[in-house]
C-alpha cells in the first residue's frame, strides 16, 4: 500500500549540502560512489547556485536539516536534464519522487523535451524506478553510456505538454 506524502519541495540552499551529501551516500549501492567525488559536489553545489536543486526536508524543517530527497535539474534549453534523483530508503513509494518531479517539471516550458538517464532493463533492482518515470509520462528510447561501474543505462525522454 502505498503512503501518502505531506510534502513540501522546496529549493535546496548552500546549508543543504551536506545533508544532501549523507543521502548520497545513502544511495550510493543503487548509484556508485558520490558523497565523497569531488565531481559531484561541484555539480550539486552549482545547481544549487542556480535554483535547480528541490529537496524534501524531514519534517519541513529548515535549510539544512536532514532530506528525504533530493532531485537536480540541468536545463539547457530546449532540453532539460533530470541529473540525479534520489529518496531516503524509509520513505520510499511514499511520492516523494513524484512531488520532486513535478516540481522540477514546474520550471520546463510547454513543448521541452525532458529527459532522464536510468537504469538498463537487466539491472537487478531498476525496476522500480524504470516503471517510475513509465507512470509520469517518460518513455524508454536507446541505451545511454554504461555507468561508471559498468551496469548497463537507458534513457527515458518526454516532452512537457501545455497546461
Amino acid at each position: 500500500m502505498e503512503k501518502v506524502a505531506q510534502t513540501t519541495v522546496r529549493r535546496a540552499e548552500r546549508a543543504d549540502l551536506e545533508p544532501w551529501l549523507d543521502l548520497a551516500a545513502e544511495v550510493e549501492p543503487l548509484f556508485g560512489p558520490m558523497a565523497d567525488d569531488p565531481v559531484f559536489r561541484r555539480v550539486l553545489l552549482r545547481n544549487i547556485a542556480r535554483g535547480t536543486a528541490f529537496c524534501v526536508r524531514e519534517e519541513d524543517a529548515v535549510a539544512g536539516s536532514r532530506l528525504l530527497g533530493g532531485l537536480l535539474l540541468s536545463p539547457r534549453p530546449p532540453l532539460y536534464r533530470v541529473g540525479w534523483l534520489a529518496v531516503t530508503e524509509s520513505e520510499r513509494r511514499s511520492g516523494l519522487g513524484r512531488a520532486l518531479l513535478a516540481r522540477a517539471l514546474d520550471e520546463v516550458p510547454a513543448g521541452a523535451d525532458i529527459l532522464v538517464i536510468t537504469f538498463g532493463p537487466e539491472v537487478a533492482g531498476g525496476e522500480s524506478a524504470r516503471a517510475f518515470y513509465r507512470k509520469m509520462g517518460f518513455t524508454p528510447c536507446e541505451m545511454a553510456e554504461p555507468a561508471p561501474s559498468g551496469a548497463p543505462r537507458q534513457v527515458f525522454r518526454r516532452t512537457k505538454q501545455a497546461s
